[in-house]
């Protein structure tokens, strides 16, 4: 028997019939319900040709389609591509031609931008989530409308491709990592295997073109949780299903915990079900930790990528603030080395390249050979992170490999500051970059966004800085703006930050 996401679903609805299964807005479905949308997807989509290997991509906010398409075409062995709808049309655009897919299928939000594109892309279906799409498309609950429930015949699955995701391209195009049935079994098992009870019920704020919203499905199915998924964030919204549903874990990042610390009333919404606050895609400043403690709230870091079908390592509730700053030590089906650039392991605490190795890795990137052998060796995951490991085990991150900065010899790694700077009662949001030094090779650029009605002066700043870290640490400039750029995840974007400032 090979092991098949699809048949997840369909073993769970035998399982779990009448449970509730998924609640998206006003819709809810419990896991017979979802079961029969997600076979009458993947019979109607067959019946257009689509199968095995084929790419059908989906552009939307989150709603039920994605579950159809997720479990659906992973029963028919097609290849679910969620884009990220942030992305501008030509980046669209470049995605859907770099995985050839055969059909696009979006929401009624993304009709201008799919307009835009329609005649440069390779689909030959364009499917829109809405009652009366444009001309050139059509709608896509007439796919399903009267399509068959029946079970259809699974022959796939193991180390099939499952999903396409692109890499947020922080630092140039996209790269498709391609996950499969065994990655996303593999992720399923480990968070359980690490978690233990959780409760059984998860919210989800983030969109599930992301890794840290997708990878927790198969694990609610395999375990029979409810889903809880926002169709777009909403602080209050999110506060609020806290108590309405029940919810004892969720998902995050550290952009969304700011955001929820800013609504009136914060303290007073029910959190008593909540068990764990899983938060992931960026460092967790220090200072968030330890105010969401004072209210009583666990946060604990986790770390991982695309690339390994989300997790790699977690910080326990017991270590969470005496490690603050940490993302613990591996998960369960884990394991993680520090290597400096010849690739040998180097000591505890001491600074190197984060690689990973576990059950859930990528199979590779999407036609990109090169780029796959650079990433995946002997079983290793190279993820381009900088981090330490402590003498318990225990990871920190300290920066993406390609911002790190190199001033006067020595390597310096944007987070610190930036977490440093977070700490200033005046600051919003801040981003450290380097820029070129005659004498130092690089320096210190600090760009920082006050909060509402606060004033700072960079030479008050640079003063402010003092004693707070190493003198070499210290932004020689500061540059104030109204926002920092982050991918939708909350990571920086480094690189549009170095073509504003530093031109």
């Amino acid at each position: 028997m090979k092991m098949n996401i699809g048949a997840f679903l369909t073993k769970r609805a035998a399982l779990s019939p009448k449970k509730e299964a998924l609640v998206l807005g006003d819709a809810r479905y419990n896991y017979t319900e979802l079961n029969q949308r997600c076979n009458q997807f993947a019979n109607s989509i067959s019946q257009l040709g689509i199968g095995y290997g084929d790419r059908v991509a989906i552009l939307a906010l989150n709603e039920p389609e994605f579950f159809d398409l997720y479990f659906g075409l992973g029963k028919i062995g097609a290849v679910m591509v969620p884009i990220n709808h942030r992305l501008a049309g030509p980046e669209i655009q470049y995605i859907l031609n770099d995985c050839q897919a055969s059909v696009l299928i979006f929401g009624e939000e993304f009709a201008p931008v799919v307009e835009s594109i329609k005649d440069d892309i390779p689909c030959e279906h364009l499917l829109a989530i809405m009652d009366s799409p444009p001309a050139y498309a059509k709608p896509y609950k007439d796919l399903t409308a009267g399509a068959s429930d029946k079970e259809p015949e699974i022959t796939c699955g193991d180390d099939d491709t499952l999903t396409i995701l692109y890499t947020s391209g922080t630092t140039g195009r996209p790269k498709g990592a391609e996950l499969t049935h065994n990655g996303y079994f593999g992720t399923s098992t480990t968070l359980r295997a690490t978690f233990g009870d959780i409760g059984e019920v998860l919210l989800m704020p983030l969109p599930l073109f992301h890794i840290g919203a997708l990878a927790p499905v198969p694990m609610c199915v395999h375990f029979g949780m409810k889903m809880v998924f926002q169709r777009a964030f909403d602080p209050k919204n999110f506060l609020e299903l806290l108590g309405r549903e029940k919810i004892t874990w969720f998902g995050s990042v550290p952009a969304i915990l700011m955001f929820l610390r800013q609504i009136p009333g914060f303290e007073k919404y029910d959190w008593h079900t909540v068990k764990m606050a899983l938060v992931y895609a960026a460092p967790v400043p220090v200072t968030l930790i330890k105010e969401y403690a004072a209210s009583g709230i666990e946060i604990r870091q986790l770390y991982g990528m695309t690339e390994c079908t989300g997790p790699a390592t977690v910080i326990d509730s017991e270590n969470a603030i005496e490690k603050a700053g940490s993302c613990g030590p591996p998960f369960f089906h884990n394991e993680i080395r520090i290597v400096d650039l010849e690739g040998n392991d180097v000591g505890p605490n001491e600074m190197g390249e984060v690689l990973i190795a576990g059950t859930n890795l990528m199979k590779g990137y999407w036609n990109k050979p090169e780029a796959t052998a650079e990433t995946l060796k002997e079983g290793w995951l190279y993820s381009g992170d900088m981090g330490k490991m402590d003498e318990d085990g225990f990871l920190y991150i300290m920066d993406r490999k390609k911002d790190m900065i190199i001033s006067g010899g020595e390597n310096i790694y944007p987070a610190e500051i930036e977490d440093v700077l977070l700490g200033n009662p005046k600051i919003g949001d801040a981003a450290v970059i380097g820029y070129e030094d005659e004498k130092w090779g690089e320096s210190i650029k600090a760009v920082v966004v006050l909060k509402e009605g606060e004033a700072l002066t960079e030479p008050e700043l640079i003063e402010w800085c003092q004693g707070k870290i190493g003198k070499f640490k210290i932004p020689k400039q500061v540059v104030f703006t109204d926002q920092i750029p982050r991918t939708p995840t909350g990571k920086i974007l480094k690189r549009i930050l170095r073509e504003q400032f530093n031109a």
